[in-house]
């Protein structure tokens, strides 16, 4: 993170760090015609173009292939994006199910009881299965500047990358709607109907609601809003850089609470660790809280420290969501939520 591998922070701190670790590789076939038909009929579904396929990835690499990409293999939160634009995947690596078998939260609206799930946690890939889709090519984010596939195991990068060419979008230190655009422009090479109505209308609600934010931000310039992540033993505060969806919102208006230089230092710019004992350090109004599965969730926080601070007690604790489904539908009530939690807010801090 920052300059730093993920593989160079704890599994925790790569957990708090605003956008980053979740659970696993997980890989999926997923033909089904009720899939297939689902695509479809909300987003007018991609075809597959038989004429030479090109892109240049936020690495600057650019990826050349005889014809647009049908084996596609993708971090879970990928496929859900492109699943949005009527893209459908061969396969998949990332968190995809809960432990009750249930869709995870970077799943999006992908049918995970069509998915074969391979790992879903951090360091798992199953290479032969991934060889056995005859993948086109492998697509992930990027949480750093050195250009490292999100959730591509480290010590297996090199035999995984032989198999297929593979294609990188940052998440790293810009804001959303820059990502939001390379996910676009990424579904639309590879045969999404970008200007279906449907299409064209989340892409509208987005911008109204990044407007709705910026209002309320400026109406409400007292209300202080603290990013964290809970685990057993370490709260998280997350800072405003780095991170697509902090940045954004600290560019509408939003008053971030920001953790420490010296801290954020520490973390390579993305997070301050406290313990429980220490977590009312910075005063909020709202607290805005990691939806991964693999942290703790504020109706499962049992500390007497966190039930106590004033935002808590005020009922002013929203879901964040550091892993950002990048397509204009799933980022527009990420947007929404906020605003109405500053437009609502009491001044509790």
């Amino acid at each position: 993170m920052s300059n730093a591998r993920a593989t160079q922070l704890s599994r925790r701190g790569i957990l708090a760090a605003g956008g980053v670790l979740g659970l696993g590789a997980v890989l999926a076939a997923c033909g089904d015609d009720d899939a297939s038909k689902k695509s479809g009929s909300d987003t007018g579904k991609a075809a597959a173009k038989a004429s030479p396929w090109t892109f240049k990835d936020d690495r600057g690499t650019t990826v050349k292939l005889d014809k647009t990409p049908a084996n596609i293999v993708a971090f879970t939160g990928v496929a859900a994006a492109l699943f949005d634009y009527g893209v459908e995947v061969k396969g998949v690596f990332g968190p995809t199910t809960t432990k009750d078998g249930k869709a995870d939260v970077q799943a999006g609206d992908m049918d995970v009881s069509k998915l074969t799930v391979l790992g879903n946690e951090w360091g798992q890939f199953n290479i032969e299965k991934y060889a056995g889709l005859a993948p086109d090519v492998l697509i992930s984010t990027m949480f750093d500047s050195a250009g490292t596939l999100w959730y591509v195991p480290e010590e297996s990068k090199d035999k995984i990358l032989k198999l297929a060419p593979s294609v990188g979008i940052s998440v790293y230190d810009r804001q959303m709607p820059q990502s939001l655009e390379r996910m676009y422009a990424l579904a639309q090479s590879l045969g999404a109907d970008v200007k279906s109505a449907k299409i064209v209308e989340a892409k509208k609600k987005f911008e109204a609601a990044a407007e709705r934010l910026r209002k309320a931000a400026k109406a409400r310039p007292e209300i202080k809003v603290l990013a964290g992540s809970a685990s057993q033993d370490i709260f998280y505060v997350s800072g405003s850089n780095l991170s697509i969806d902090l940045e954004y919102f600290k560019a509408l208006g939003v008053n971030i609470v920001e953790p420490s230089a010296k801290a954020l230092k520490a973390s390579g710019g993305w997070f301050e660790n406290l313990s429980w004992e220490n977590v009312d350090k910075y005063p909020a109004d709202i607290i805005i809280m990691d939806d991964r599965s693999a942290t703790i969730q504020p109706a499962d926080i049992t500390e007497a420290t966190w039930k106590k601070l004033p935002a808590v007690k005020a009922g002013q604790v929203i879901a964040r969501t550091p892993e950002a489904i990048l397509s204009y539908d799933k980022c527009t009530p990420i947007l929404d939520n906020l605003a109405e939690a500053i437009e609502n807010a009491k001044k509790v801090a």
